[in-house]
């Protein structure tokens, strides 16, 4: 299987699409402004210790207070705060904890009032994103995740990912870290450690020891409301957790950008770095790979299936609903429960993507066509479940009801990722009415004559919805053939299926937009 990560830059932050053999599997947009991701860290004031949920409220600077309970304080919570104390208070520490004593752990039967009180400071992690009208989800169990291991401070336990089987393998790498890791900090070694060797461990450790370093200096001289340490970017973290041997290119089509995450891999994976490339093409990057096009058929109301059927998406406060229909399916098959099993088993594959997509999280309810035989209802959960492991987010999925109702909770840290496929009316602006369709051609003519003659650019490009360029296209003589005999130069055209029908954009030959006034 192939995966492609691509990275397109604009004015308003960046968008990153996973592709899996050439499929849309996820897609991200992250802005530039954006603030409290999952894993940053705040320097947070106590506002308010509710007694009766067993929580608090911490003001991280957000519009609501983020929301802090006891069992996400972590175990070793007192020595967080003793630490964080002793730095804010200018005291000599060792950053890297070695001769540094714990104070006792919290009872987990415990009660937060004993721990926390009004006003008073505190180091907090994002564990969940705001989400709709709630604040930020914290928790006090700092981990700095790395490519390899996941670094905790305050700890010295070692754990393995569940999903390394192998005993032997799992033993070997807990001896290597044990073999590594500093007094005082725990390691959780990740999925992609298995079968790596201790040069790769150790410098993929040195790496988080220097973010806990930083971390520790930027708290030193923090004031309440400061993030501490910020993640790193979407697209950074998801070169960290998912670059493999499997993966084919990076692609990035800015050359900031290129260069940071070429830098990224070369220390996260050296033998990875040729794999990150620079998009230099003419054609826009999204637009090149198809990308535009799969955003706008996989993000809408309905989703059509490979076989003919398709689901409908409908989103409520309290759960999602997908609805399963078979489409012109039912002309194909033999009889209804043959029928029934393949649109079954085919909206399985389209669900677990959408999930992934969407990053739809919470309660989802998938409303399959009815099948009578037992086997055919357990083959579609058995597929299910297999789908989503390969997703990295939380799943649990419950068998079929007798009314064909399947049941998922999917693990939520972020907001769904809602993206409008119906596109606004350029000419109308929402009124209804537009002008003569023909005028849409004379404008654009009329803009590259005032940029060709009053502006002297040579090396112009029409970036056209595809409608509008198989109009300019048209003829024996085509209007680009007319401008190229009429200014003696050539302009050319470039489909855009991003831009509404009505509208274009000239850019000049260093692929900048030219405003005509």
């Amino acid at each position: 299987m192939s995966s492609e990560l691509l990275i397109n830059s604009t004015d308003e932050g960046t968008r990153i699409a996973l592709l899996e053999n050439r499929g849309l599997v996820e897609f991200h947009q992250e802005s530039d402004t954006q603030n409290f991701t999952v894993g940053d860290l705040y320097l947070g004031t106590v506002k308010k210790v509710v007694p009766g949920l067993n929580a608090a409220f911490i003001d991280v600077g957000y519009q609501k207070d983020a929301f802090l309970h006891y069992l996400d304080l972590g175990p070793r919570v007192r020595s967080m705060i003793k630490y964080s104390r002793i730095l804010q208070n200018k005291k000599n520490v060792s950053y890297k904890l070695q001769g540094f004593h714990f104070e006792p752990e919290i009872d987990k039967l415990g009660k937060i009032a004993q721990v926390f009180s009004k006003n008073q400071k505190v180091l907090v992690q994002i564990s969940k994103e705001p989400i709709s009208t709630k604040g930020p989800r914290l928790s006090c169990e700092v981990s700095i995740p790395g490519r390899y291991l996941v670094l905790v401070p305050f700890s010295n336990v070692v754990s393995v990912s569940r999903k390394i089987a192998d005993n032997e393998e799992r033993k070997r790498l807990k001896r290597l870290i044990e073999s590594i890791r500093p007094e005082n900090f725990g390691v959780i070694i990740r999925t992609v450690a298995q079968g790596k060797d201790v040069k790769e461990l150790d410098r993929d450790l040195k790496n988080q020891l220097e973010r806990w370093m930083e971390l520790s200096k930027n708290l030193r001289k923090a004031k309440p409301l400061d993030k501490v340490l910020g993640e790193m970017g979407r697209a950074n973290s998801l070169i960290r957790d998912l670059v493999n041997e499997k993966f084919d290119s990076i692609i990035v089509d800015d050359e900031a950008m290129f260069e940071e995450l070429r830098s990224f891999t070369a220390e996260i994976a050296p033998e990875k770095e040729k794999i990150v490339k620079l998009h230099t093409g003419k054609t826009k990057l999204f637009e090149a790979k198809g990308i535009e096009k799969q955003v706008k058929t996989l993000f809408g109301t309905s989703v059509s299936l490979p076989g003919g059927g398709y689901i409908i998406i409908e989103h409520t406060e309290a759960l999602h609903v997908i609805d399963v229909n078979s489409g012109n399916k039912s002309n194909h098959e033999s009889d209804q429960e043959a029928t029934a099993l393949n649109v079954n088993l085919q909206t399985v594959e389209e669900v677990a993507r959408q999930l992934r997509l969407r990053d739809m999280g919470g309660i989802i309810v998938v409303d399959f066509i009815d099948m009578k035989k037992s086997d055919n209802r357990k083959a579609v959960y058995e597929k299910m479940k297999l789908m989503l492991k390969k997703d990295k987010a939380k799943s649990v999925v419950l068998p079929l009801s007798k009314f064909g109702l399947l049941q998922i909770t999917r693990q939520r840290v972020r907001p769904e990722l809602n993206i409008k496929t119906s596109e606004a009316c350029p000419s109308c602006k929402g009124t209804g009415k537009i002008g003569p369709s023909i005028q849409i051609a004379d404008r654009i003519e009329e803009n590259i004559a005032h940029i060709v003659t009053q502006q002297n650019e040579k090396g112009i490009t029409v970036h056209l919805h595809p409608y509008l360029y198989a109009y300019m296209q048209e003829g024996v003589i085509s209007k680009q053939m007319k401008w190229f005999m009429k200014y003696k130069t050539w302009i050319k055209m470039v489909r855009d299926t991003s831009m509404a029908m009505s509208n274009f954009e000239i850019t000049n030959k260093d692929g900048n937009e030219i405003e005509v006034l």
